[in-house]
């Protein structure tokens, strides 16, 4: 699409989203709901804990068999916290017997999905104390502090992920690799160590042996209730853009080797991206099943008028951008 073109679409688009009986309509149309009996759930792997929730209901009140969700894969020896929460790293046999009190040097390697204003932040404890914080950049680094103290009294690390958030400008996440003392003792091996998720009103926690936001969910959801030979993750590779195409693209890489009867499809999505998820399953999968979608309420979207102009405005841009990429599928 030229330049001109989508200069002269996003101005109609705008001109008509300015009139406020068009911007409600678009808003309903985006976030329009129309299940179809199916035996098989979708869950994007990105929700929210919120509606991570409300999907568990979903299955639960409505006799599905299988439960699928969709995500992509985290980098390679990184630990991905796809949501706000805290990665703790319980280390009081480890020190015990260092170097004992001291100024130390502590190294935490890591890096951000985003760069710029959309730099995941993330904040240190040490004993559940607040001993510093860091913008990430979106290239490898690693953060130094130095702390005054006794390792042997130190009981556990926490990185914790606090700005959390996705939309057009792309999913903010937080990597990290590993947490280095004094330049010698290296705490490696994530999967040993656990992760805190904040849901509303209470936290969860899950062992760090997920590489996707995929498996993420599902051991969310695992942990609501729902019996794990009933979830399946299916993973994309990591990718910038096109994320949902990617995921979808996984499911039906998933779908040929598979044995499960397809009934139909309903698939779990949030607000105004519901109508381009749908969209991109029902080309994807050549409209062989019969596919449903479920909008959930974003609650970022009702935050304020002119933050749902954008928000609407980026998603109708987003279904122009995907009816060309999705051409040839």
């Amino acid at each position: 699409m030229s330049r001109l073109l989508f200069a002269v679409i996003f101005l109609i688009i705008l001109g008509i989203l300015l009139t406020k009986p068009a911007a409600h309509y678009l808003s309903t149309y985006l976030s329009k709901s129309e299940l179809v009996n199916a035996n098989i759930l979708i869950v994007e792997g990105w929700l929210p804990n919120y509606a991570l929730k409300m999907a568990f209901k979903e299955f639960k009140n409505s006799g599905y068999d299988y439960i699928i969700t969709t995500g992509l894969k985290s980098p390679v020896n990184y630990y991905g916290l796809f949501s706000n929460g805290f990665l703790i790293f319980y280390q009081k046999n480890k020190f015990t017997g260092g170097s004992g009190y001291g100024l130390h040097s502590i190294e935490i390697d890591a890096f951000s999905e985003l760069e710029g204003n959309n730099s995941a932040h993330f904040n240190l404890y040490i004993n559940d104390s607040l001993s510093t914080d860091f913008y990430a950049e979106k290239k490898e680094n690693k953060y130094i502090i130095n702390w005054k103290g006794d390792l042997n009294k130190v009981d556990s690390i926490m990185i914790q992920f606090d700005n959390d958030d996705w939309g057009d400008f792309g999913d903010r996440n937080l990597f990290v690799k590993n947490i280095i003392i004094d330049h010698k003792i290296t705490m490696p091996d994530l999967n040993k160590y656990e992760y805190v998720f904040l849901k509303v009103g209470e936290e969860q926690s899950t062992l760090n042996n997920f590489n996707s936001n995929a498996e993420l969910a599902r051991n969310s959801l695992i942990s609501m209730g729902i019996d794990s030979s009933q979830i399946i993750a299916t993973s994309g590779e990591r990718v910038i853009i096109n994320r949902t195409l990617t995921s979808a693209l996984a499911f039906r890489d998933w779908l040929k080797t598979t044995n499960i009867s397809v009934k139909g499809i309903n698939i779990i999505s949030l607000g105004a991206h519901t109508r381009r998820t749908w969209m991109i399953y029902n080309k994807i999968l050549h409209k062989r099943y019969e596919i449903g979608i479920i909008s959930l309420p974003d609650y970022d979207y009702n935050r304020s008028r002119s933050y749902k102009l954008i928000k609407t405005i980026r998603e109708i841009l987003g279904i122009i951008y995907y009816w060309f990429i999705l051409i040839p599928y």
